[in-house]
């Protein structure tokens, strides 16, 4: 555990046995702390499943929808207005003067009778998936609790690999290879952010209220859920554009002035990979890839700064030597270092 818990330095030398245990020390903590948001998480399924079921309430009662069960669920409110209406007037004819004592308890009588009617009818509600299967409510909720523990632990678990892997980094790969670990989950969680609020809503829109006249539509929740999560984890990885073309540049496989030059050919990319996913209507996809395409510029123009601050380090580095003496030596940065 000690092993574990203390910083390695790149020149650390540790036996085989030492490096498996900190692989294992490491392995129980990100259980331990999945555990921990999966117990959270599990407390709190019903908050999770309503969250995951909102990008629903656009698909529903959509106007001139053909759909017969939301025809039907509209014609229910329909009559529960009217109900209510005839309430408010029978009530009023209750309290008539102009009517005898027995036509008035008869109005009276039918005024209760409608409101009782207009409360019995089920209020609007958003859509729900259903479940078919008799351990399907467990089961499925089991899963969605598992992956939303597993965006929880993200952190942790992201931490604890770059705290083993980093150690076999030089220092300067390190100044590389930090920064771009460090936006892999803060792009994670915009990218699912964005596929939340814009794509899954649109997306379901479309796909539900596609040829709705045509069938009953009935969304079982196993596959609305991995619908769903599929869309999030999908949009959470391309929004990964930045630390790939910034990871492509630093090494050398490309530059920054290539980048440019082939931009046309990412756009098609990006589009064909906007196009491909699930339910996308144009309007849709060019809500998709305007944060791609604002991704990739951006990652270009950061990698052009980061060139051009590594082009003058090397040139000052070059000018301090070409300062001294031939055959002279730089000053010892650390005079006091025993050799």
């Amino acid at each position: 555990m000690a092993t574990a818990l203390r910083p390695v330095r790149h020149d650390d030398r540790l036996s085989l046995v030492e490096h498996l245990d900190e692989l294992r020390t490491r392995i129980i903590i990100c259980l331990a702390g999945f555990l921990v948001a999966f117990g959270l998480c599990f407390w709190q399924n019903d908050k999770i499943l309503e969250i995951l079921d909102r990008p629903l309430e656009k698909s529903a009662f959509t106007q001139g929808s053909e759909d017969p069960l939301e025809r039907t669920a509209a014609f229910q409110q329909a009559q529960k207005r009217l109900y209510l209406q005839q309430a408010v007037l029978a009530r009023e004819m209750a309290r008539s003067d102009d009517l005898s004592p027995e036509l008035r308890a008869r109005w009276a009588e039918l005024a209760r009778t409608t409101e009782a009617t207009a409360e019995a009818a089920p209020d609007a509600s958003g859509r729900r998936p259903v479940t078919l299967g008799v351990g399907e409510p467990f089961t499925v909720t089991f899963r969605v609790v598992g992956y939303a523990a597993l965006l929880l632990a993200l952190p942790l678990l992201l931490y604890q690999a770059y705290a083993f892997v980093l150690p076999a980094f030089s220092p300067r790969e390190r100044e590389v290879a930090m920064p771009l670990m460090l936006m892999v989950p803060f792009l994670f969680i915009a990218g699912v952010v964005f596929a939340y609020y814009f794509v899954l809503p649109n997306a379901i829109n479309f796909l539900q209220n596609f040829n709705d006249d045509n069938y009953d539509i009935l969304l079982q929740a196993r596959d609305f859920y991995k619908f769903e999560i599929m869309v999030l984890m999908l949009m959470g990885v391309l929004f990964q554009v930045p630390v790939g073309i910034l990871a492509i540049t630093r090494v050398g496989i490309v530059t920054p002035t290539q980048l440019r030059k082939n931009r046309r050919y990412v756009i098609l990319v990006i589009a064909i990979l906007a196009m491909l996913l699930p339910g996308q209507d144009p309007v849709t996809m060019l809500m998709m890839m305007a944060p791609l395409i604002v991704l990739f510029e951006g990652s270009i123009l950061l990698a052009s700064l980061l060139d051009r601050r590594a082009a003058r380090a090397s040139a000052r580095a070059e000018a301090e030597l070409a300062s001294y003496d031939d055959g002279a030596l730089p000053p010892d940065p650390d005079p006091d270092r025993e050799d």
